[in-house]
């Protein structure tokens, strides 16, 4: 007898979890202020009320922050590839002679292979300069995968002044 008590509270137990659950469902579903989902494909690229927005916190794709005279903050020092967990960066750098007639280290491609890119941050977190940063950019379908594999430094970049 005690079993089939038992039995019959634990039904009536799952249907009132059932209703508390719905119940919470139905407030969201009918209430206006609840919509937190963004509607994608239709907002993207309006400008005003509807535009998407992405948190401040997101990690988009990995870019290089340049100034208006072409110029960045990367030495070329390879920490950023060294901290890298599989390799997704390559800092391919060269000597140069300086205005004051020694050789120098310079940057000559930081490449970035977005396709391998797990976003942990170590390579952000880790650079002395702060010469890396994540964009809000998202949209990265493509059919070739080789258009992943992206070169951070703008063609005929130089390092800013002060940056050493």
């Amino acid at each position: 007898m005690k079993s089939i008590i038992k039995y019959i509270s634990g039904i009536f137990k799952g249907i009132l979890s059932l209703f508390k659950g719905m119940s919470i469902t139905g407030k969201y579903f009918f209430s206006p202020r609840a919509i937190v989902t963004q509607q994608y494909p239709e907002n993207r690229k309006k400008k005003g009320k509807n535009k998407l927005v992405m948190f401040d916190r997101f990690k988009g794709e990995l870019i290089m922050p340049h100034n208006e005279n072409n110029q960045h903050k990367c030495t070329g020092c390879g920490i950023c590839e060294m901290n890298c967990p599989n390799g997704t960066i390559e800092v391919i750098s060269k000597m140069e002679m300086g205005e004051d007639g020694k050789k120098k280290k310079v940057l000559d491609k930081h490449v970035y292979r977005l396709g391998m890119c797990t976003f942990c941050a170590l390579c952000v977190k880790t650079c002395p300069s702060k010469a890396l940063a994540f964009s809000q950019e998202f949209e990265h379908a493509v059919f070739d995968r080789r258009k992943l594999n992206k070169i951070l430094n703008k063609e005929g970049s130089t390092l800013m002044k002060g940056v050493e």
